[in-house]
């Protein structure tokens, strides 16, 4: 498709709600909405612009709150038609925040404690959000055949809202990946293409597919489609600030692959503040990284602006993209907002997903492990404050990432069945 330059008060043909342009994030030149993802000036990324609403902001909460419970509650905000409610989708969102008590008296923190759970979505990860959003794109311009590069997650997110809306999906993913998600992605029927390389590798072969032939009527979600696709996660910072009473949380940490999901919050809580649904008050954004891929961490670590690709090897995959896409703007947010980024090992990882299931009962998989290691670890080096309102995120269900605990945690003992047997192990007066 011709990308075509609009004036700043243009407006595009295709419905998508509020939507009004997509903008260049580095030179701020506009674009009619279409599956667009770089400006034809300076290559810089695209995201959309709006035409957000007016009036009274207790009017608009009161709309939100009358919507139903899921992320359409916010279509005022969102690059979505009006009536995207009443269209058959998977309808993610309003997740629980659990208010974890147990977890701070572990981490002393006595400011208030919450997790953002996004394992509870229906694919039980948060790429049913950015997923959502990216179906209503396709919809709007006219693709067949639904697709995506994946480390995992976005391939089962993409294969389950294809079915719904009754496209086509054909999704791709490295060859090594956890075989909990290669099940889930293949379940739902699509066609499921493994890659003999990383993350990166399989990124770079779908570009090469947009510009052939053989991709034509197709809508690759994170890459023409990104634009939209990346405005889902804006969805976790309206529900934090809506649970929390319409307030900013004063921290909040979040995992990192290719930093979409970091920047888009932080979007969220600009438009909600711009909106006068919350207080304009500071925040602190953290990013967490685990060790084996942390090209964002090191370049924080060490003052640079550039972020420099890394070979991941860790068992944190749904976050192993060694070239981050966004990582330059997680930098720009972290230091705005006072914030940080750092990264944790793979020992580190494992004992943060024991200890958040061991405290709340909540099973994250290795994503959500890599957040909590890092919230524990700048909370020791005294960088995060522990007496501060702390949102930690987790955006994948346990079940996916069996292999990362399997080794440590087995049944305690194995027993006849009978009382003697069960003193004998031990165990009566535990």
């Amino acid at each position: 498709m011709a990308v075509q330059t609009i004036a700043e008060n243009t407006t595009s043909s295709v419905d998508l709600g509020p939507a009004a342009a997509l903008s260049c994030r580095e030179c701020g030149e506009r674009f009619e909405l279409g599956p667009l993802f770089a400006c034809a000036s300076c290559f810089g990324p695209l995201e959309v612009a709006y035409d957000l609403p007016a009036g009274s902001p207790e009017e608009l909460k009161k709309r939100i709150e009358a919507g139903p419970n899921n992320i359409w509650r916010y279509a005022p905000l969102l690059p979505v038609p009006a009536d995207v409610a009443e269209k058959p989708n998977i309808n993610p969102g309003f997740t629980k925040l659990v208010k974890a008590d147990n977890l701070a008296r572990e981490l002393d923190v006595t400011g208030g404690l919450y997790v953002k759970d996004d394992s509870g979505n229906p694919t039980h990860s948060f790429k049913d959000r950015v997923v959502a959003i990216a179906v209503e794109a396709a919809r709007a311009f006219g693709f067949t055949t639904l697709s995506c590069s994946s480390t995992g997650n976005l391939a089962g997110a993409v294969g389950a809202a294809a079915a719904r809306a009754g496209l086509r999906s054909c999704v791709f993913i490295p060859h090594d990946l956890e075989q909990g998600k290669v099940v889930m992605a293949a379940v739902y029927g699509g066609e499921l293409v493994g890659i003999e390389g990383n993350y990166d590798d399989v990124n770079r072969f779908c570009s090469e597919l947009i510009g052939d032939p053989l991709g034509e009527g197709w809508g690759f979600v994170n890459v023409n489609l990104r634009p939209y696709y990346g405005e889902g996660s804006k969805t976790l910072a309206y529900e934090i600030c809506e649970q929390l009473g319409w307030k900013l949380p004063d921290q909040i940490v979040i995992p990192i692959a290719s930093g979409s999901q970091l920047t888009k919050i932080d979007k969220g809580f600009q438009e909600l503040i711009k909106l006068g649904l919350v207080e304009d008050r500071p925040y602190k954004i953290f990013g967490a990284q685990a060790e084996g891929c942390s090209p964002v961490s090191a370049a924080f670590k060490a003052g640079h602006d550039v972020v420099r690709p890394q070979k991941p090897n860790t068992i944190a995959k749904s976050l192993a993209i060694g070239n981050p896409a966004d990582g330059p703007y997680v930098l720009d947010i972290a230091r705005r907002t006072g914030g940080a980024v750092d990264d944790v090992n793979d020992e580190q990882v494992v004992d943060a997903i024991k200890l958040l299931a061991r405290t709340e009962g909540i099973f994250g998989e290795t994503a959500g492990g890599v957040t909590l290691g890092v919230t524990k670890k700048l909370i020791e080096a005294g960088v995060i404050d522990p007496t501060l309102t702390t949102v930690v995120l987790n955006t994948g269900d346990g079940l996916k990432t069996l292999d990362a605990v399997s080794a440590t945690s087995q049944a305690t003992a194995t027993i006849k069945p009978s009382l003697d047997a069960f003193r004998a192990a031990g165990l009566a007066s535990a």
